[in-house]
């Protein structure tokens, strides 16, 4: 059943996520990337196979883990509007590891886990590529939709693997492996230019509210509620967090709307 959830559930996610990409566009599909879903059943499995303690420590960890997240998008986002996706990659992760081995060193305490995740999402906010143009609609062909939920598939067994065995601070912070990012960023960059992995990124900042909220709820509850109890409210109060942020998307495109309107029509 574990093996299942493992194999099926994230490839899923990606089928979803392409669909809104498509309908939608990628700040959706990047708003919609920042809810738990790869790293909340990685930490579910933890508390099933280790206990709620465990699980706790590794979800404030999860929380912490927001900033390597975004060294990632920053890391990606700025070396792809000069250079091809693998070197994109290989900056991206860089940012990642290495946010993440100072993460792992530092202290372990919820409202400090919060504080940082906090920085992290105002330095993204302000730092990342803003797109410059119009951004082409999503087009995915069955191919590479399929390699990208092969990817996703294995990146989990990966993960949830390494997490096991490496202790609480590690197994939050490996939960939050870029695994969506990094599919989506370079599929992105590959279809669309820098600008949709723009888009796409400065989607995922608005939904890191969710992920962080998912994560604070099961980091205090876990210990005293159990598990059933600390994931159905952490699952609501996700969804509702997710829901409020959703007009932070719209934001942009009502301020670009105005603007337009206030500078009149263009002469030919």
């Amino acid at each position: 059943m574990l093996l299942a959830l493992k194999l099926v559930l994230v490839p899923a996610f990606l089928a979803a996520l392409t669909a809104a990409a498509r309908a939608w566009g990628p700040s959706v599909a990047g708003w919609l990337a920042g809810l738990p879903v790869v790293a909340g059943p990685i930490v579910l499995l933890l508390a099933l196979e280790r206990g709620p303690g465990f699980a706790a420590q590794a979800s404030v960890a999860s929380i912490a883990a927001i900033v390597a997240a975004e060294a990632f998008n920053l890391a990606y986002a700025w070396t792809c509007r000069r250079f091809g996706w693998p070197v994109a990659l290989v900056a991206g992760l860089a940012g990642w590891f290495g946010s993440a081995l100072l993460l792992v060193r530092l202290p372990g305490s919820l409202g400090w886990a919060v504080a940082a995740a906090g920085a992290a999402v105002v330095v993204s906010q302000s730092g990342l590529p803003r797109a410059s143009g119009r951004v082409p609609a999503s087009r995915v062909g069955r191919a590479d939709l399929a390699v990208r939920m092969l990817a996703g598939a294995l990146l989990t067994l990966a993960v949830t693997t390494l997490s096991a065995s490496m202790g609480a601070a590690w197994s939050g912070v490996l939960s939050v492996f870029p695994l969506l990012g990094s599919v989506l960023a370079v599929s992105a960059q590959r279809e669309h230019g820098a600008d949709f992995v723009a888009r796409l990124t400065r989607g995922m900042v608005i939904g890191r509210g969710s992920f962080a909220a998912f994560f604070a709820v099961t980091a205090t509850m876990l210990p005293q509620y159990g598990v059933a109890a600390s994931f159905a409210c952490a699952a609501v109060v996700s969804v509702v967090v997710q829901g409020l942020t959703r007009r932070m998307l719209a934001a942009p495109r009502s301020g670009r709307a105005a603007r337009e309107v206030a500078a009149g029509p263009r002469a030919e």
